[in-house]
C-alpha cells in the first residue's frame, strides 16, 4: 500500500489484508510500514533457499521488497552481483538476490533477472515504488490506482477486499470474455477499479505519476548454426536439464503427465537429474483421464511412461464431473469469469498434488516454440543469398511432409464458410451492448495476434508467445485462485530454451518437433518419443450436453445483471448441441451468469466488520 499524498498507511487495513492472504502463504506472515508505504507478506516456501526467508526484507534500510519469486540462473546472477560490489549470503533466498540486483542496477535489473516473479521494491531515497512482472506473466500482479492511494497484490481477491475497491464491472473486459473466453486487454481486469500489470512490464509509482514500461519481447535476431546436427541436440539437452534443475530445488516435485511427448520429456529429464544428484528431488506424476465419457488413451500412455521411468503416478478420472459442478461453492470461487464449465476439476487436480508436495511441472510451451513454418524460412534464406541451403532443405521437406490435401480442404471450407469446426459471431449478445462496445469490430481485429516487428523466420511461433491466453492460464492456476499451496512451473518457457529455439533453423528442428524427439532418444519409450499430437477423441462439453439431464441448462435462473450483456431470447438450446466450436462459444453466456450470481454474493468489509 502506498499513500501517494504522504499520509500514513492505515495499519489496521494492512494487517487485515495480510491476514486474508494467509491461505496463499501459510508458512510465515509479516507486515512493515514506514509513513506512507506499507507491505504485507505471507510466505509459501517452495525452494531449499526459502527455508530461512523472511519478507518483507530490506537492504540497509534503503530498499524494501515484497516478492513472489523463483529465479533461474542463480549462480550466474550471484557472479554478476559480486562483480557489481553486492554481497549475497550463501544460499540466499531469491527475493534477496532481486533486492541486490535492484541495488546494483536500479530499474535496469530486469535485464539480469530470469525466472518467474512478481515483486515490488520501495526505494526510500527516491520515494518511489518499483513493481515488475516476469517475462511471460507466470506470477500475477494486480493493482488499483485510486488517486492518492495505490494498492497492489499478487492475489486478485485481496484487492477486492479493500473497502475502497468498488464492484463495478469493466464492460470492455466482459465483452472480450463473451467473444473470446478471456479479456484480451492484459492491462485491465473484469472490475473497473482493478488493473493487472501485463507480462514483461514494470511500473514505477511516485507521488506525482505512474510510469509503465515493457522491458522485454521474445527475441527476433538470434541465429545459431552448427556444423554437426548432434551439436544442436546436445545443446538443447543441456538447456533442458538446466531448466528442470532450476525448478526442482525442493524435496518433492510433481509432474502433470499426459503421456504425450512434451510432459514425458520433462519427466525423463527430471528422472535423469534425480539419478545424478545426491539429495535430489523425489518425483511423482499426475494425470487427468477419461474412462467412459469418451475414448482416451492419455491415461494408458501416462502410466506407461511413468512405469518406464520408475515414477509413481496418480490418475484423476473426470468422467463423473458434472457441468458447473460446485460453481455456487464460495470455497471454490474465482475472481474473474471462466469459460470452462468443468473448472472445478482444476481444484480437484491441485488438491491431489497438494497432498504430496508444493511444486508441479507442466509441459506447455513446446508446441508454441516449435510451431513450424517452411515458407518464411526459405524466403529468409533466399534474401540472405543462401540459395543452396534453400533448395536442399526444400527438397528434403517435400519428401518428408505429410499430404497437403487436408490443409487445402480445411482452407477451402473456411473460405466458403462451411468449416465443420467453425463458429460465428454470437448473435445472442445484447444489441445495445454490442453496438456500444463495437463488438463486431473487436471480433474481427482480435482474431489474430501479431508481433511487431515479426520474427523473420518463425513469425507464428514467435507471435504465439505473446498471446494473452498464457497469463490467463497462469493466473487461474495460481494459489490465490486455487487456495492450495501449489506452485506450477514451466520448463519449456525458460528463457534459455526460448532464446535457443527461436534462433535455430526451423527445418529440420521444429518440423514435427525433431529437436525434442532427437533429444529424448534412449530416454523415452519409442512409441512415446515418436508419438504424434493426438487431441482428445471427443469434446467433454458436447458429450455432457447429450446426456438426458442436460435439459436443466435451458431452465436455469438468470441474473438480472446479465440482461445488460445478453439477449436471453436469442440463446440457443444447449441440451443436445453437437457442434463443439459453437457450444464452447455459447456456453460463455451461462458461465457469465453463474459467475455474476457468485461474485455478487455476501462480501465481508475488512476492519469494520460490516456485512454487505
Amino acid at each position: 500500500m502506498f499513500q501517494r499524498d504522504g499520509a500514513p498507511i492505515d495499519r489496521a487495513i494492512l494487517h487485515s489484508l495480510t491476514d486474508f492472504l494467509a491461505y496463499v502463504g501459510p508458512d510465515a506472515q509479516q507486515t512493515w510500514t514506514e509513513g506512507p508505504i506499507g507491505f504485507g507478506h505471507t510466505l509459501l516456501r517452495t525452494t531449499w533457499e526459502s527455508a530461512g526467508e523472511c519478507q518483507p526484507a530490506n537492504l540497509e534500510q534503503r530498499f524494501w521488497i515484497t516478492a513472489d519469486v523463483r529465479l533461474d540462473c542463480r549462480a550466474e546472477l550471484e557472479g554478476k552481483l559480486k562483480s557489481a560490489g553486492q554481497r549475497t549470503r550463501t544460499a540466499a533466498p531469491d527475493s534477496e538476490l532481486v533486492l541486490g540486483a535492484y541495488a546494483a542496477w536500479g530499474e535496469a535489473c530486469l535485464q539480469e533477472l530470469r525466472g518467474d516473479f512478481a515483486f515490488a521494491i520501495w526505494d526510500a531515497s527516491k520515494r518511489t515504488l518499483f513493481c515488475a512482472r516476469d517475462h511471460f506473466g507466470i506470477k500475477p500482479l494486480y493493482y488499483a490506482d485510486l488517486g492518492n492511494f495505490f494498492l497492489f497484490s499478487n492475489t486478485f481477491s485481496c484487492l477486492q477486499h479493500h473497502p475502497a475497491i468498488s464492484g463495478e464491472l469493466n464492460d470492455a473486459a466482459v465483452g472480450d470474455f463473451l467473444l473470446f473466453g478471456l479479456n484480451y486487454d492484459q492491462g485491465t481486469t473484469t472490475f473497473r477499479d482493478v488493473c493487472r500489470l501485463p507480462p514483461a512490464h514494470t511500473l514505477s509509482v511516485s507521488a506525482h505519476k505512474l510510469r509503465g514500461e515493457r522491458y522485454w519481447f521474445p527475441p527476433i535476431d538470434g541465429r545459431i548454426r552448427y556444423r554437426r546436427p548432434d551439436e544442436y541436440v546436445e545443446h538443447f539437452r543441456t538447456l533442458m536439464q538446466s531448466a528442470v534443475a532450476d525448478r526442482v530445488r525442493t524435496s518433492k516435485v510433481g509432474i502433470l503427465l499426459s503421456g504425450g511427448l512434451d510432459s514425458s520429456s520433462i519427466a525423463a529429464t527430471g528422472r535423469d537429474l534425480s539419478g545424478n544428484h545426491a539429495g535430489s528431488a523425489e518425483f511423482r506424476a499426475y494425470t487427468i483421464t477419461y474412462e467412459s465419457l469418451l475414448p482416451d488413451r492419455d491415461g494408458e500412455n501416462a502410466r506407461y511412461v511413468a512405469g518406464f521411468l520408475g515414477i509413481p503416478i496418480r490418475c484423476l478420472p473426470m468422467d463423473g464431473l458434472p457441468l458447473f459442478d460446485r460453481w455456487d461453492d464460495p470455497k471454490l470461487s474465482w475472481p474473474e469469469p471462466v469459460d470452462d464449465p468443468f473448472f472445478a476439476g482444476l481444484f480437484d487436480q491441485t488438491g491431489m498434488i497438494a497432498r504430496d508436495g508444493r511444486v508441479v511441472l507442466k509441459g506447455e510451451g513446446s508446441d508454441n516454440l516449435m510451431r513450424f513454418q517452411m515458407w518464411p524460412y526459405v524466403r529468409h534464406l533466399g534474401m540472405n543469398g543462401e540459395w543452396g541451403r534453400a533448395v536442399a532443405d526444400s527438397l528434403r521437406y517435400w519428401r518428408l511432409r505429410p499430404s497437403i490435401w487436408p490443409g487445402i480442404r480445411r482452407r477451402a471450407l473456411n473460405v466458403i464458410g462451411n468449416s465443420p469446426s467453425g463458429y460465428t459471431f454470437p448473435r445472442w449478445l445484447a444489441p445495445a451492448f454490442a453496438k456500444r462496445m463495437d463488438l463486431e469490430e473487436r471480433w474481427r481485429e482480435q482474431a489474430i495476434v501479431r508481433a511487431q516487428p515479426p520474427h523473420p523466420v518463425v513469425p507464428k511461433a514467435h507471435a504465439s508467445l505473446l498471446l494473452p491466453q498464457w497469463s490467463h492460464v497462469f493466473e487461474l492456476e495460481n494459489a490465490g485462485v486455487t487456495r492450495l499451496p501449489v506452485e506450477v512451473l514451466y520448463p519449456f518457457l525458460d528463457l534459455r530454451i526460448v532464446n535457443y529455439v527461436l534462433a535455430l533453423p526451423p527445418f529440420p528442428w521444429a518440423f514435427q518437433k525433431t529437436l525434442l524427439r532427437r533429444a529424448m532418444l534412449g530416454r523415452l519409450p519409442e512409441k512415446i518419443r515418436l508419438r504424434g499430437k493426438t487431441p482428445l477423441a471427443g469434446e467433454p462439453l458436447v458429450e455432457k450436453l447429450q446426456e438426458a439431464d442436460a435439459v436443466w441448462l435451458d431452465k436455469i435462473p438468470w441474473s438480472e445483471e446479465l440482461d445488460r450483456y445478453i439477449d436471453r431470447s436469442a440463446l440457443p438450446r444447449f441440451a443436445g448441441e453437437t457442434s463443439s466450436a459453437q457450444a464452447n462459444v455459447d456456453i460463455r453466456a451461462v458461465c457469465l451468469n453463474f459467475w455474476l450470481k457468485s461474485s455478487r454474493g455476501v462480501r465481508y468489509k475488512l476492519v469494520t466488520g460490516e456485512v454487505g
